[in-house]
């Protein structure tokens, strides 16, 4: 989950990746670190912590030279230390890494026997020190290359530079993503479109067991098999102007008031009027026997509310599970199915090797995703874009609600193949997702009570979230995001299950958070409620006008959501839920953007 950029160029390189890493912090803050070639030697500045951390060291001791690479770490294998910060270096030869050597303690054992001293506890470090010994031994850089990724096991994505070589980086990439950017009379290498993105919008992508070679004059890619391959230059839309945080505090509060238009751009695209419309598919909707859905975190629980909306209005069984737990289940798939994949960076190691399994049972892959040059994305049969735009809050707002938009649509294609709901009904559901965009922004201005419910929420010690039906993950979501960014312990149940054992957790120090709209599971979970007032919990309410009402009675607390039809109600609920869990964050004063352990884009097992 690591960043890693890198530039072979005209000027001074060290300003060149410290803005990138910048654009890359959001796949980890434990450390940060810079090489570059002075004269023909590797200098290194490193520090431990936030990447500011490494400007205020560059500021004091600056770093000159026009090639060089760039890390900022979420660690695996070693504590979050300045020594133990990338790049690892010799005197020969200096490596970046994302991922995991998976053999790293045989080689360190190996090289240790041959008297090379490491000074570090990561794996990384063992791919710095076998390329030194190669290079003594009188390899070439290429050469050295190429024998060490033959060594390697495991998922990386490597980034080498040579001392005495000053135009030249060579990278690899083995199950972590690795981009090309192509520059005038400068080449770059980053960890994605996003960290070149004020470079070049001119990229190629290597595909899995790929290695490279850089210098100013272009790129050589070589495929696993050591041969000579092309690999096909595109056009990103990503700009240097698209990722900024703008008059916002906290790039979590820019995105979650970028929910109206992200919603209403995936609309606009996905539905023409009351019809949905989908990108030509290489397979037949209707043949869909079966759907198994795989993903991550929050784009989990997208999925998870679209098995309800796929079962209940397509009719088609759904099964559901997190990919780090079905790719080891390796369970049998049935040949007519459709294996549906949600990533928001498209990237997600679980996930893929999800995607990955799918297609050796013979599936279709469909993956609903917002980065279209991604790994899932090259690998799918078809893709649905979600189309909301950088995302740099580690903590998932914007992305899951056009995650859930589009798999909404894609509901209803699939409902009108398979002839489950007709023309009027559809056309009916389908105005009702065109009403979110409006009441996406009337949640916007739901801040003042939802700051005034934050204070009571952020002296609990346990939080319980409440839903049913397509809002029961609504509830995870909600769990999650507190626990993510305020660091309080919350759940989300299904709340019919809460009477067969959370129950127990329940007194006046509990809040009870339900999202119940307005709908035929209301009444269910106001049962639920009941249930849990008379044990003392604070009842806190997500509801519309009338469920409101219905709970006056008992909630110590509602927050008013705008009515709409309880089809598109669980992805307008998620704004208000996530909008709580950034207030409390704020009144803990913990780091909104990036909270601690975690990091965006998970591509490591």
């Amino acid at each position: 989950m690591c960043g890693i950029v890198g530039v072979v160029g005209r000027g001074e390189a060290a300003e060149i990746l410290l803005d990138g890493l910048r654009r890359l912090e959001y796949r980890g803050y434990d450390s940060a670190g810079i090489a570059t070639l002075v004269n023909g030697h590797i200098e290194r500045r490193r520090a431990e912590g936030k990447l500011r951390n490494l400007a205020k060291a560059l500021l004091t001791t600056p770093l000159p030279g026009t090639t060089g690479i760039g890390h900022t770490r979420w660690a695996t294998h070693g504590a979050p230390t300045e020594s133990n910060a990338h790049p690892h270096a010799t005197a020969r030869v200096a490596v970046v890494h994302n991922g995991i050597i998976e053999n790293h303690q045989e080689l360190r054992a190996a090289l240790e026997a041959k008297g090379q001293v490491f000074v570090s506890e990561t794996d990384t470090e063992t791919v710095a020190q076998l390329l030194d010994v190669l290079l003594a031994e009188g390899h070439t850089p290429v050469e050295a290359a190429k024998a060490a990724f033959a060594q390697l096991e495991g998922a990386y994505a490597l980034a080498i530079i040579f001392a005495g070589h000053p135009e030249l980086i060579i990278g690899a990439q083995r199950g972590a993503p690795l981009a090309i950017g192509y520059g005038a009379d400068e080449m770059y290498l980053g960890s994605d479109a996003l960290a070149l993105a004020p470079l070049t919008r001119e990229l190629a992508y290597l595909e899995d067991g790929d290695w490279v070679v850089l210098t100013r004059d272009g790129a050589s890619f070589h495929d696993r098999d050591n041969t000579p391959v092309q690999r096909e230059k595109k056009l990103t839309a990503l700009t240097g102007a698209a990722i900024g945080k703008g008059n916002f505090r906290h790039f979590m509060e820019k995105e979650l008031h970028e929910h109206p238009v992200v919603i209403g751009d995936v609309l606009h695209r996905m539905l023409d009027g009351g019809t949905p419309r989908l990108p030509a598919l290489p397979f037949d909707l209707a043949a869909i026997k079966r759907i198994t859905m795989s993903a991550c975190g929050s784009a989990f629980y997208a999925g998870l509310t679209a098995k309800f909306w796929l079962e209940n209005l397509a009719r088609v069984p759904v099964e559901a599970d997190v990919a780090s737990e079905f790719r080891y289940r390796a369970p049998p798939l049935d040949e007519a199915g459709l294996g549906l994949l949600v990533s928001q960076s498209g990237e997600t190691a679980d996930t893929l090797a999800a995607l990955r399994y799918m297609k050796t049972e013979g599936q279709k892959i469909l993956s609903v995703l917002n980065v279209p040059e991604s790994t899932m994305a090259r690998e799918s049969d078809a893709i649905l874009e979600t189309i909301a735009g950088p995302e740099i809050g580690v903590a998932s707002t914007k992305a899951f609600t056009a995650q859930l938009t589009v798999l909404a649509v894609f509901t209803l294609a699939l409902a009108r193949a398979r002839g489950t709901l007709n023309e009027a009904e559809i056309a009916r559901l389908s105005y009702c997702l065109l009403e979110i965009p409006a009441k996406a922004a009337e949640c916007l201005a739901l801040e003042a009570p939802i700051k005034q419910l934050a204070k009571r929420v952020a002296e609990a010690r346990d939080v319980l979230y409440l839903g049913r039906g397509g809002c029961f993950p609504i509830a995870l979501e909600g769990a999650l995001k507190l626990k993510e960014i305020s660091y309080i312990h919350a759940e989300g149940y299904a709340a019919g299950e809460m009477k067969h054992g959370p129950i127990a957790l329940i007194d006046k120090s509990v809040p009870v958070i339900a999202i119940c709209p307005s709908g035929p599971l209301f009444d269910k979970t106001a049962s639920n409620l009941q249930e849990a007032a008379a044990r003392g919990g604070q009842i806190v309410v997500f509801s519309d006008k009338a469920g409101a009402a219905q709970l006056a009675n008992i909630a110590a607390e509602t927050i008013l959501v705008p009515d709409i039809d309880p089809f598109a109600a669980p992805i307008l609920h998620a704004i208000p839920v996530q909008m709580l869990a950034y207030h409390v964050a704020l009144l803990k004063g913990t780091d909104v953007d990036q909270p601690r352990n975690l990091a965006k884009s998970v591509t490591v097992e």
